[in-house]
């Protein structure tokens, strides 16, 4: 028997080198560049209805990617991570409008300024866990949806403020389709960011802290460092997104950063599959395009009998967000790994195929 042709009955690393790799095989790189390619040129055959939804996976997949990253591999909980999103869009229009910086150079600057307040308030988590650290992010919640409401100087109060759009050489990428490329690149960096991120010591300690923090503790990691850290790098991320999120807007309004977006949030890392950056990027999908598909669906039962006896076509606005409970709910029940882990299970069963069992 020709061994050299035959093919591997299962998933194995057999050095630490492969171990430490970014894709699981060859082909893992080359479906995510052929993906890429899909995307760059997604504009020349779709309208710009369906841009504008992949803009909103694009901000949202890099806010629950930080979530993530605190959540699903460091085992911190937060239910405050719409108040980050919502600075960062704060901070990049407010250096943009009081500083005259170019917008390309204020939304990374914004996402350092969020980091630093998520390093802030990830100082509660060197001490507190579970429960306790949820009450605490939830303080957080309201404690800066508070500052935002009063702080006009930065927010423009009730007011809202003017986020101007990107521009760069002269050209405004004041459309969806141009902007689409701006959150495309930003996406690929940031998902590339966080995945050597957590192949590093840092990223180790991460997974430390959340399998087991007295092992890890002694073995040496530092607990208070990490759970802060792991705090700032969350936020990051999520002022990344929202810087995005005010620009392609051109405004911002402190009634959309509320303790329901943060939900959201936890949806799309619950969904997606938590300790997982494939995940962070599958549940802003799913969570994007379910109010849609209710809204389809709903719309497509109107005059119908089911319309009449349930007044189905009054009640869109309440389907939305009671579907996004209900699938929270059915996905823990059914598949609480998520939609990452259930990927893995399909991509198994045809690479490992006739054997697969």
């Amino acid at each position: 028997m020709n061994l050299k042709n035959s093919r591997p009955c299962g998933d194995f690393r057999t050095s630490y080198h492969k171990d430490m790799s970014m894709f699981d095989d060859k082909k893992g790189f080359y479906l995510i560049c052929l993906g890429i390619l899909f995307l760059i040129f997604s504009p020349l055959y779709l309208d710009s209805y369906l841009i504008s939804l992949l803009i909103y996976i694009g901000f949202y997949a890099i806010a629950a990617l930080g979530l993530n990253i605190l959540v699903g591999f460091t085992g911190q909980i937060s239910v405050g991570h719409a108040v980050f999103f919502g600075f960062g869009a704060f901070a990049s229009a407010w250096l943009n409008n009081n500083f005259a910086i170019p917008v390309f150079f204020c939304i990374p600057i914004a996402a350092i300024l969020t980091a630093l307040v998520g390093l802030l308030f990830g100082i509660p988590a060197a001490r507190v866990k579970g429960l306790y650290l949820a009450i605490a992010t939830l303080a957080a919640q309201f404690i800066m949806e508070d500052f935002f409401s009063r702080a006009s100087w930065f927010t423009g109060g009730v007011d809202g403020a003017s986020a101007e759009p990107l521009k760069i050489f002269g050209i405004f990428f004041d459309t969806d389709t141009k902007y689409f490329f701006i959150v495309l690149f930003w996406v690929v960096i940031s998902f590339i960011l966080a995945t050597n991120i957590l192949r590093t010591r840092d990223g180790r300690a991460f997974l430390a802290v959340r399998d087991h923090y007295l092992s890890a503790e002694m073995m040496g990691i530092n607990l208070t460092k990490y759970r802060i850290l792991s705090f700032g790098i969350s936020s990051f991320f999520a002022g990344l997104g929202g810087a995005l999120y005010g620009h392609y807007l051109n405004f911002v309004s402190i009634e959309e950063f509320n303790i329901q977006l943060s939900i959201t949030f936890l949806a799309m890392i619950i969904i997606g599959g938590l300790g997982s950056v494939r995940g962070s990027m599958m549940g802003a999908a799913f969570m994007v395009l379910l109010p849609e598909i209710m809204d389809w669906l709903t719309r497509s039962l109107a005059g119908t009998p089911i319309d009449n006896a349930l007044s189905l076509s009054e009640a869109i606005p309440f389907i939305k967000e009671a579907s996004i409970g209900l699938v929270i709910i059915l996905f823990l029940i059914f598949e609480p790994n998520g939609l990452a882990y259930r990927w893995g299970q399909i991509r198994a069963w045809f690479k490992l195929y006739p054997f697969s069992y």
